[in-house]
């Protein structure tokens, strides 16, 4: 059985997806005692982290005692091979699906509009001012605009 759940790279996926992804390989998990789930990723290893460390809080709450001790392993994994080349967005994202699991976090279904962005100073890595920032502002996975530089 082969499921694709994949995302364009770099990005985070919706909490809905993370959901997914976990519900499945919980599933199949859960169906058999022989049952595994081999990850693939094609990009960076971030995609995989994200999978990886949602999946290790989902089957903490959820997971058999089996399950249980296999999570040593995918914590072991993830920190001596993903944790270091994780985004920012995808870390958070690991964070915001923890506090759905436990509770602390509600997902809030009402549209979000956004109505103005501000920046408080450019950095200036250069000496000749060498940050040019641009906004690109994505909706379901969809560039929706992008400023000029």
């Amino acid at each position: 059985q082969v499921l694709d759940f994949g995302w364009p790279d770099l990005h985070t996926p919706a909490l809905e997806k993370i959901c997914s992804i976990c519900k499945a390989m919980d599933t199949w998990l859960n169906a058999a005692a022989h049952n595994v789930v081999v990850l693939h990723n094609k990009g960076n290893r971030g995609r995989l982290g994200v999978v990886v460390a949602a999946y290790m809080h989902y089957s903490n709450i959820s997971a058999s005692a089996d399950q249980a001790l296999d999570r040593f392993a995918m914590k072991r994994f993830y920190e001596d091979k993903v944790v270091p080349v994780g985004q920012p967005s995808q870390k958070r994202y690991i964070h915001y699906f923890s506090g759905l699991l436990s509770g602390t976090i509600k997902m809030n279904n009402k549209p979000l509009f956004l109505h103005h962005v501000i920046m408080h100073g450019i950095p200036n890595f250069e000496s000749k001012g060498g940050c040019r920032p641009f906004l690109k502002i994505y909706q379901a996975m969809q560039p929706v605009y992008t400023s000029g530089i």
